[in-house]
């Protein structure tokens, strides 16, 4: 199982190089499949309020609405309907790919397995959706996909007739049976949009837009293929026939031939067991997660910095309890929280300058604690000799997460504090470029990424990242004139500087003093 998860990680990782340098690291489309797959959920919620204008729910009508929107209203409603079909085979193809891409980067295990588990439905809700529209057309693949579905649901106890003779004869069809199918239709996609909502009820500032560009790519590019190949129509149903040959879509519909090969009772079996596997998938083995964060409330003011920061919402603020005059103070959910060290890096009271006592913080890692953080900054610095020196802050997920010298490696290079970066600099590294991951590819979350961008930011002087001789940032906030020391640079990244170079070219100008 590791051999397989990791041989899809790296094979994720070459196809997004090339991706990158097309598209850029933030318009990566796998980078953004989430978002992404919200976006398809609602152009195909639009194309398909669009097509019900249109359409008759009569056993006659059915086809001949659809017929008549496809051909004389070409235009506008058969693109409609074409850009419907097609967002919803790519809906299909960004969930799976999304699947695979999260389990090949270990992300559906230990306290991430409320998001994987309430993606499991999501998945029976698409295929459904899909499965219920093709039935409204009424043609000769709606009569396939309807007649080979109530066959295999003839196989479940829990319909007392067959279906298909109750409802899928010449003599017992109605126009009440599509309007049934019209309720279904959209019955499933609401329920289809309440999992999705579930699903990223863990996931603090959860990004269920993508990118505008990207959007817009995105949407050109299925109207395009609309215009270029119109969904086809496969001719009226007549249920006095079967038809001898339809056009599947393979990706809404490429189980239907084993369906019409294999017996009803082992395609039940079967996807129940797939089912209890993809459930059961974030304890075959459980992740041994580290301790979670813990609150020193001497040190916490209950400024909530840690709560807007945390990806996980496994920190909330509530009333103070030790008396101090502060009117709320942090709680972390141990349940929820990952050990990543973001909480600890965003609290005002983490600062490494601090000499007098132990280094405590408002709220830290037990099993990585800010006095631990600084001991390695200064053993890294120790072991760094000659010129060009180079001390990276790297993380442990990350290609530079293997031990090196001058090498710090974190939980998330978010963990670190501003005052951290200070620090550092006043051991002389003077100047350094910056090099963090793409943000879709952070195995923590899609939040830290931005969060470790903006404290880089944070805690660069204005202008260090535009030219030569910036000031350098004391730690009391003022700017100083660099002294003459030898050209030292600290790297600060979630990936190695030779990897990130090699895949995306220079991410910033070096700093010289």
């Amino acid at each position: 199982m590791t051999g397989i998860r990791a041989t899809l990680k790296r094979g994720f990782d070459r196809l997004e190089r090339p991706l990158d340098k097309l598209f850029g690291a933030d318009w990566n489309p796998l980078s953004n499949l989430g978002p992404l797959g919200w976006f398809l959920f609602w152009v195909v919620a639009a194309t398909g309020i669009y097509l019900f204008i249109f359409f008759d729910t009569g056993v006659v009508n059915a086809y001949q609405s659809v017929e008549w929107l496809s051909e004389t209203h070409w235009f506008h409603a058969g693109v409609a309907r074409s850009l419907h079909r097609y967002a919803s085979d790519l809906l299909v193809v960004v969930m799976l790919v999304h699947l695979l891409r999260e389990w090949s980067f270990d992300r559906y295990r230990g306290r991430r397995w409320f998001s994987w588990i309430t993606g499991v439905p999501v998945i029976w809700f698409v295929y459904m959706s899909g499965i219920t529209g093709y039935w409204l057309v009424w043609d000769k693949l709606a009569q396939y996909v309807a007649l080979t579905t109530t066959e295999l649901l003839d196989a479940l106890p829990f319909f007392a007739e067959p279906i298909a003779r109750n409802f899928l004869t010449p003599e017992s069809l109605s126009g009440r049976f599509f309007t049934l199918l019209v309720f279904l239709h959209i019955a499933i996609p609401l329920m289809l949009l309440l999992m999705m909502w579930i699903h990223i009820q863990r996931i603090t500032s959860a990004r269920t837009k993508p990118p505008r560009g990207l959007s817009v790519l995105t949407l050109a590019a299925l109207v395009i293929v609309s215009f270029a190949m119109p969904a086809p129509l496969e001719g009226p149903a007549d249920l006095s026939t079967i038809p001898a040959s339809v056009g599947l879509d393979w990706f809404i519909l490429g189980l239907y031939p084993v369906i019409d090969l294999v017996p009803p009772s082992v395609i039940w079996t079967g996807a129940l067991l797939i089912t209890i596997l993809l459930i059961g998938l974030p304890w075959l083995p459980p992740r041994k997660e580290a301790g979670a964060a813990q609150v020193f409330l001497d040190f916490c003011n209950g400024c909530t910095r840690c709560e807007a920061d945390c990806p996980y919402t496994a920190i909330t603020m509530v009333p103070r309890s030790d008396g101090a005059p502060f009117p709320q103070e942090a709680k972390v959910d141990p349940d929820k929280c990952v050990a990543c060290g973001i909480c600890m890096g965003s609290c005002p009271s983490s600062t490494p300058f601090r000499r007098s006592g132990p280094l405590i913080t408002g709220i830290d890692l037990p099993g990585r604690t800010l006095e631990q953080v600084r001991a390695e900054v200064i053993a890294a610095a120790a072991d760094l000799s000659g010129q060009g020196r180079v001390m990276t802050i790297a993380c442990e997920h990350g290609a530079a997460g293997t031990p090196e010298k001058g090498r710090v490696i974190l939980p998330c290079v978010a963990m670190a504090p501003p005052s951290l970066f200070d620090f550092i600099l006043s051991l002389t590294f003077m100047t350094f470029p910056s090099a963090l991951r793409p943000w879709g590819r952070c195995r923590k979350g899609p939040r830290l990424m931005p969060t470790a961008q903006g404290r880089q930011t944070w805690m660069r002087p204005p202008g260090a990242t535009r030219h030569e001789g910036a000031p350098a940032s004391s730690g009391d906030g003022r700017h100083r004139d660099p002294p003459a020391q030898p050209r030292r640079r600290l790297a600060v990244g979630g990936a190695c500087l030779a990897k990130r170079a090699r895949r995306h070219g220079p991410v910033a100008p070096e700093l010289h003093p």
